[in-house]
């Protein structure tokens, strides 16, 4: 059920939000919306931050799928901690990847509006419900074991061998 509360809400977040921005560029912004040149700009920007998102989720969701999984239980469900891949570093590296969720759909969407004023509040929405939801959620679950798990790593790591792991797969699976 959480799954799809989730669910709902990033479509909100993403496909209503973004035809309220739309219609605030044809009205705010009527010059740039009208701009092809932009358009294509904005394209060229958003299409490597898109592709970099879907990747870091690829990534994450294998990792979490195989290793954060024991015995029968939900598809999106974790019951193991999982420390491996780029989890060996931060505590939300799939929440790392989805915070570019908002300005790539702006870019790809050619939408000042978005990346203006939807963008940077779906980004602050993200790390509270990190804050107030998910991090909750992994302490009633896990225990102290995720309690050491957040002494040893902070919600974000941007090292480049931190990065290396957001980006490739593990040969095991491969």
């Amino acid at each position: 059920m959480k799954g799809k509360i989730r669910m709902i809400v990033w479509f909100i977040m993403i496909f209503l939000l973004g035809g309220v921005a739309l219609y605030l560029d044809s009205k705010l912004f009527k010059d740039l919306f009208r701009s092809w040149i932009f358009h294509i700009a904005s394209f060229v920007i958003g299409m490597p931050i898109l592709l970099v998102v879907l990747r870091i989720s690829k990534v994450t969701g294998r990792i979490l799928a195989r290793y954060g999984r024991e015995g029968d239980i939900g598809r999106l469900e974790t019951n193991k901690l999982v420390t491996q891949g780029p989890y060996q570093y931060m505590r939300h590296p799939m929440h790392l990847g989805l915070l570019f969720m908002p300005l790539a759909w702006g870019f790809l969407l050619g939408s000042p509006s978005f990346l203006i004023f939807f963008a940077p509040v779906e980004i602050i929405f993200i790390l509270l419900m990190i804050k107030i939801v998910e991090e909750p959620e992994a302490k009633k679950k896990f225990g102290q074991e995720y309690e050491q798990f957040c002494k040893d790593r902070p919600w974000f790591c941007i090292k480049p061998e931190c990065i290396k792991t957001l980006l490739f797969l593990p040969e095991e699976l491969q």
